[in-house]
Formats: C-alpha cells, sequence, structure tokens
C-alpha cells in the first residue's frame, strides 16, 4: 500500500496554503470556536456526490451550518438494522438522534449520472451495473421502485422524473426509520425533497400534497 499512497498534488497543495494565509486568518476566532463548541446544525442535507452539486454555495451556508452526506443519486435505503454497513443510514441517525436537527433535506439536481446509470441498468441496456459484483447497481436498485413508476413516460421525459423520483423514493425511505418518524410526530423536525436545475440555477421543492415539484421563491426560504 506505501507506494501507493502519494503526496497530494501541488495545486491542492497551493490552494489549502491561500485559504489558511486569508479566510481562515481573518476568521480564525471563528474557526477555534467551532472546534471547542463543538458542531450544531440547523439542517441536514443528502445531496448526490455529483461534482457539481456544490451545496454550501447554493444556500450560501456558512461553516457548521449544514450537516452533509453525499451519495450516489442522493439516494436513502430502506430502514434495515441487519448489522450490515450502512452509510447513509448511519449517517441520518447521527444527524437525528444526536445534532437533533430541524430540517432533512433531500437534494436532487438535474443531469444525474447515477438517475442515467439506472434506467440503463433498470431496462436491460448495461451489463455492468447488472452484474452482482457492482455496489454502483447495487445501490441504485433502491430507486428501481421509482423507475417503475416512470418507465412508460416518452424517453426525453424520463430522466427529469426519475430524478424526481430519486427524491420521493427517499422521502418515502426516510419515513421508514422509527426515530425520524418519531421526531415528525412530535415537531422536532421536517422532511424537505428539492432539486435543483445546474445548468439553469433554478431550484424546485416537491409539494406532498400535489405530488409536483415546483419552482422555490424567496418566501419560502426555511424559518
Amino acid at each position: 500500500m506505501k507506494q501507493h499512497v502519494r503526496p497530494l498534488p501541488g495545486y491542492l497543495i497551493e490552494r489549502y496554503q491561500g485559504w489558511k494565509a486569508t479566510t481562515y486568518t481573518e476568521n480564525r476566532a471563528w474557526y477555534r470556536r467551532l472546534a471547542d463548541e463543538g458542531q450544531r446544525p440547523r439542517a441536514m442535507v443528502i445531496s448526490c456526490c455529483d461534482s457539481r452539486v456544490h451545496v454550501t454555495r447554493f444556500f450560501g451556508a456558512d461553516q457548521g451550518e449544514f450537516f452533509i452526506h453525499r451519495n450516489i443519486a442522493n439516494l436513502v435505503p430502506p430502514f434495515n438494522p441487519d448489522g450490515d454497513h450502512h452509510g447513509t443510514s448511519a449517517a441520518v441517525e447521527y444527524a437525528v438522534k444526536n445534532l437533533k436537527i430541524a430540517h432533512l433535506i433531500v437534494l436532487g439536481h438535474s443531469n444525474c449520472g447515477g438517475v442515467t446509470g439506472c434506467c440503463a441498468m433498470c431496462e436491460g441496456t448495461d451489463p455492468e451495473l447488472s452484474a452482482p459484483n457492482s455496489f454502483v447497481g447495487s445501490w441504485l436498485n433502491i430507486l428501481r421502485p421509482g423507475y417503475e413508476r416512470v418507465r412508460d413516460l416518452p424517453e426525453e421525459q424520463r430522466q427529469k422524473a426519475l430524478e424526481e423520483e430519486a427524491v420521493k423514493v427517499s422521502l418515502e425511505n426516510l419515513m421508514t426509520f422509527p426515530f425520524i418518524k418519531e421526531a415528525l410526530d412530535d415537531d422536532r423536525m421536517t422532511l424537505h425533497g428539492l432539486r435543483v436545475d445546474i445548468g439553469e440555477g433554478n431550484l424546485y421543492q416537491y409539494e406532498a400534497a400535489q405530488n409536483i415539484f415546483s419552482p422555490v421563491g424567496r418566501s419560502t426560504d426555511l424559518p
């Protein structure tokens, strides 16, 4: 292993040094306070690990404001305490039980590669994802119920519809966690579903009563 672990590339070192000399130095007291007092985020955001999804920049969030968990296609599996490794479920449990977040947000996005892969896998055009040893394919199976709901749509509509389903499936699966249902029933937490159009910069929120995604306006900011 030793011969494969190498120092950081130079451009990342330069960026770090720039941050340390400017942003950190100018806000040293704030960073030390964060370190000493621990984190108290108001919200958890479950987003895609796509590099184009810049959660903190979308919302102008400061360090320590959001507890962020990222995975392929912003998916949440159903509650399943089987003793295996469950990174997403562990992050959700920690956020709700330990950090006592007030808002839990699932954030999807346009042109999601994971959603595209799920379509291909479910349609049988990507045998690699369908292979039993594919971690990605196994993970994307979480979205298969969503695919079944949009499979009969015209091809040009299916990608966006399945990106919305990725948010809806995750919200549905979150409701299978007993501690989440308890927090919601006690009005200690709220759930939110969002989808961002990266190219247009538009944000849409899921309206459960109408089963639609509507544009987010200034009046819809979280309290």
